[in-house]
């Protein structure tokens, strides 16, 4: 068990949290949620002990191993990928190495023995001699193949470093589990193994999550910070939300009632005050009034963005034709031989692992790349808007937000704009701001404010609820759902892509391509994905071999 007793941190002036008390029991998974700012990633800092509250204390129960998740992603560059892993328990890989360093001594000496037997009976009792083992499980279940568990830490890329430290917060069974965004840079494959991994798991979890798909599937208990507080509540996300609704619309029946009995004994005071023979009655109603007290109900802190994508034309029959398309990117194969035919009414989901892939294609049809081999056709009545996936060059530009969305508007005028900006949460001089001092989150509100500007009726978005918080993610989701266009699109959050697409096309690590007209959770139910699950099964028993 871990709990926060009275917690208070202070910055500056303001109070983040003020007298926190919530404890977090084993067995059970917690989803810590709030709006962005309200200190999410800061009380799990507090927890870990990495920062230190300005009142109050943390209490573990003693001999419980707690484990969180890293996020600095150059610490261990001189490890192996393995190593990472099982550094995750210190004291176990701590004893692996004493072990080795023993045993190469060339004079070995009794006093050595005796050390490498002690060593010895606290490595099996810790299960060490499954530990490699239990750590390519690990590995693999993520998605990093077996080939590259030896790799150095320094020659993996960003997004499977975010991997293995993941499965290094995973490794050993830790009593208690801190995760900060675990789904970030996961592709869904990943995702759905991390459900499975987490719904299983006996201990204590803490997770901080965007995605509220992840939250519902593997939450047992959701912890909401609102004003400096945090409220505890027994189910996920879907239950948080309904039980708060709920309690807000009694505690307005309430204050109601409430009111009603006010003005009720108002009127009678006001009536009977000066009645001589009323006047022990208006004096018992005084004194009842006096009494009432309304509940006080504070708006939430969240704050959701208006999104809505309406197109400037109608979108004819002939949408875009795909085929034979062929790209190789550093020698590898991303695209092979893909074809397809799009129809007024489909929004398509891209999904597997092979993220590249996606990228690539959402480029060539966009006209940012060239395809080796291959044609594509958009309708005539067609007309693209892009959300790509690395926006870095987009902002490298000294422009105001207005100034910027200005050239992407029919309407040349800033108070048109600023009323999309307004929309995106940008208020008052937010507009004068400069493209390249935004935040990762304003960054994707400004790209969306362009693409509602624009009018188009094709949408393609490639990673969009990266950087957006569930608010915002909440508000994309929506819209894209009642946008009456067509919509390409690749994103990790599984309730986006289970609500929007009717059609799916998974990519596959060749190159080539499963194509679904379906919902996702059905498509993960086909033939095609069995078949996938099991080919994945017999490589991670392999894994478990080596």
């Amino acid at each position: 068990m871990i709990s926060a007793n009275n917690v208070t941190l202070r910055l500056g002036k303001k109070a983040l949290f003020e007298d926190v008390n919530i404890k977090f029991t084993e067995g059970n998974c917690y989803g810590l949620i709030g709006a962005n700012g309200a200190g999410k990633s800061t009380f799990l800092k507090i927890l870990t002990g990495e920062l230190e509250p300005t009142n109050g204390n943390v209490a573990v129960t003693p001999g419980q191993r707690l484990s969180f998740l890293k996020q600095d992603h150059f610490q261990y560059d001189e490890f192996s990928v393995l190593d990472t892993v099982i550094m995750g328990n210190q004291r176990l890989y701590d004893i692996m190495k004493e072990k080795d360093a023993i045993y190469a001594k060339e004079d070995f000496t009794d006093d050595d023995g005796i050390r490498a037997s002690e060593l010895e009976a606290e490595f099996a009792e810790m299960d060490g001699w499954n530990a490699e083992s239990d750590a390519a499980t690990l590995l693999t279940g993520l998605g990093i193949p077996v080939e590259s568990h030896y790799t150095l830490m320094k020659d993996v890329p960003g997004p499977l470093k975010v991997k293995v430290l993941l499965a290094q917060a995973l490794f050993g069974n830790p009593d208690i589990l801190l995760l900060d965004e675990p789904t970030n840079h996961l592709d869904l494959d990943a995702i759905a193994w991390l459900e499975e991994f987490l719904i299983s798991f006996d201990n204590t979890v803490i997770v901080v999550s965007h995605d509220r798909y992840f939250l519902n599937k593997v939450c047992t208990h959701t912890a909401d910070i609102d004003y400096g507080k945090i409220q505890l509540y027994a189910g996920n996300y879907d239950f948080w939300y309904e039980s708060s609704q709920l309690l807000i619309r009694q505690m307005k029946e309430a204050n109601k009632k409430k009111e009603e009995k006010i003005r009720e004994l108002q009127e009678f005071i006001s009536r009977f005050s000066a009645n001589a023979s009323k006047s022990k009655q208006a004096t018992s109603r005084k004194r009842a009034l006096e009494k009432i007290q309304l509940d006080e109900i504070k708006p939430s802190s969240r704050k959701y963005p208006y999104i809505d994508f309406r197109p400037a034309r109608e979108i004819g029959n002939e949408v875009l034709a795909v085929e034979g398309l062929c790209k190789t990117i550093d020698g590898v194969k991303v695209l092979d031989h893909i074809s397809f035919v799009m129809g007024r009414e489909d929004k398509i989901a891209f999904v597997g692992s092979n993220e590249l892939a996606k990228t690539t294609l959402f480029k060539i049809l966009t006209g940012e790349m060239e395809p080796d081999e291959g044609n594509y056709k958009w309708g005539v009545t067609t007309s693209q808007s892009y959300f790509p996936k690395d926006n870095t060059e987009i902002f490298q530009n000294d422009l105001a937000i207005t100034d910027w969305l200005t050239q992407f508007s029919e309407i040349k005028d800033a108070t048109y704009v600023r009323g999309f900006l307004g929309r995106m949460l940008f208020a008052g001089d937010d507009g004068m701001k400069k493209m390249k001092v935004l935040s990762g989150g304003e960054k994707v509100r400004v790209l969306l404010s362009r693409m509602m500007i624009e009018g188009s009726n094709v949408l393609i978005f490639d990673e969009p609820t990266d950087h957006l918080d569930m608010e915002s993610i909440t508000a994309l989701n929506n819209g894209m759902m009642k946008f009456p266009g067509v919509i390409l699109f690749a994103c990790r959050d599984h309730q986006v892509v289970q609500t929007t697409a009717n059609r799916i096309i998974e990519f596959l690590p060749d190159g080539t391509m499963i194509d679904k007209v379906t919902t996702y959770d059905e498509y993960l139910e086909s033939d095609e994905m069995a078949r996938k699950r099991q080919v994945y099964s017999m490589s991670e028993s392999d894994a478990e071999d080596n």
